[in-house]
C-alpha cells in the first residue's frame, strides 16, 4: 500500500490489512475530483457494505483530493447521508472542494455505483490544530477491559435456547465485546438504553505513529442499532436499523486498537429512532462521537399493540 494522505493525518497507515487497502482511493485521469474503490464484499452488512465503511472510504477520498497542500489539516467531521444502497465491488467516488483554507477546508464526496444516480453523500470538514479550551465533559463508563469480555463470536452460554442466524460479513473482520448492558438472550426487563461495547478490526489499520487510523473510529462509529434492542429487551420480533444518516466528530487518533462504543437512544418514533455513541479508546481518551437516524425495518411484519413498547413500560 502506497504511503497516501490519510484523513488523519500526512501519511496513510503502515498496516497492509482489509481496512487499510480498502481506504485506498484511484484517482481517476479522465475525471478531475472522481476516485474508483473496488469495495470487498466482506464489509457486507448484511447485504450492502457497511455505512460507516463507505464514510470511511468517502473521508479517505476526500483528504486524497485535498493533497498535501492541506498542510497539517486532519478531518474532524463529516455527515452522510445514505441516500441508496451501494452494492460491494466497483464503486465511483465523485468530490468536490467546496473550500480549501489555510487552516480549514470543506469537501463533499458522493459514493455510487457506476452509472447509479445517488448514492452516500458525505460533507466533511478538516482543519488543522487551533488554540483553544481543553476539557472533556463525559465520562468513560466503568467497564472491564476488552481483554476480559466476551466476544459476540462466542456461542451462546450451554442450556440457552437461541436462534443461529446466518454470519454477517462485516462481523468476520470486526470483533465485537459487549461490555455494559444485556446479552440477546437475557430476560431482564431493562429500563434504560444504555450500553457499551468494545470493537477492533480484525487487521487494525496502526499507522507509523503507532495510532490507529481515525477512519477506523468512522467506521466503528456505525454500530448503534444495539441500543434499541437494549432498551425493548429480547423478543421473537426480528428486526434491522440501516442508517439514514451518520455524523462522526473526530478529536484526537487513538491510542489503542480496541475502540469503547458507548451507546444511548435518545428516542424511537414513527418507524426511525435517533442514537448517539461516545468512542473512547483503551487509554480512556474520547477519540470521537457520533450520532445517526436509523430506520427500523420488520422482515416479518411490523410490531404491533405492546410489542411497539418497552417492557417496563407496559
Amino acid at each position: 500500500m502506497c504511503p497516501a494522505r490519510s484523513a488523519g493525518g500526512r501519511t496513510g497507515p503502515v498496516s497492509t490489512g482489509l481496512f487499510a487497502r480498502q481506504m485506498v482511493a484511484e484517482p481517476d485521469p479522465d475525471h478531475p475530483g472522481r476516485y474508483h474503490v473496488d469495495v470487498d464484499p466482506r464489509w457486507n452488512c448484511p447485504a450492502v457494505p457497511h455505512g460507516g465503511t463507505m464514510a470511511a472510504i468517502a473521508g479517505a477520498a476526500m483528504a486524497r483530493e485535498l493533497g498535501d497542500g492541506a498542510g497539517d489539516q486532519l478531518l474532524r467531521t463529516l455527515t452522510t447521508v445514505f441516500a441508496a444502497p451501494v452494492p460491494a465491488g466497483p464503486v465511483v467516488v465523485d468530490t468536490t472542494v467546496l473550500r480549501q483554507g489555510r487552516t480549514m477546508s470543506q469537501v463533499m464526496a458522493t459514493v455510487r455505483a457506476p452509472g447509479a444516480a445517488s448514492g452516500h453523500t458525505t460533507v466533511a470538514v478538516f482543519g488543522t490544530e487551533r488554540p483553544g479550551f481543553e476539557f472533556t465533559d463525559l465520562a468513560m463508563p466503568a467497564v472491564a477491559p476488552a481483554a476480559d469480555c466476551p466476544s459476540y463470536r462466542d456461542p451462546p452460554p450451554p442450556g440457552v435456547p437461541f436462534e443461529e442466524r446466518p454470519p454477517v460479513a462485516f462481523w468476520q473482520n470486526v470483533e465485537g465485546r459487549p461490555a455494559l448492558g444485556h446479552a440477546p438472550w437475557d430476560e431482564t426487563i431493562t429500563t434504560s438504553s444504555e450500553c457499551a461495547s468494545w470493537y477492533r478490526h480484525d487487521e487494525p489499520p496502526v499507522r507509523d505513529d503507532g495510532t490507529l487510523d481515525p477512519l477506523a473510529v468512522v467506521a466503528l462509529a456505525d454500530a448503534m442499532p444495539g441500543s434499541v434492542g437494549e432498551r425493548m429487551g429480547p423478543g421473537e420480533l426480528q428486526w434491522w436499523g440501516p442508517s439514514a444518516d451518520l455524523t462522526v466528530h473526530l478529536f484526537e487518533p487513538p491510542r489503542s486498537e480496541w475502540i469503547l462504543a458507548h451507546m444511548r437512544a435518545r428516542r424511537a418514533h414513527a418507524g426511525y429512532a435517533s442514537v448517539e455513541c461516545a468512542l473512547w479508546d483503551a487509554t480512556g481518551t474520547l477519540v470521537g462521537h457520533a450520532a445517526q437516524v436509523m430506520f427500523l425495518t420488520f422482515p416479518d411484519g411490523p410490531p404491533v399493540g405492546d410489542q411497539r413498547i418497552p417492557a417496563d413500560q407496559r
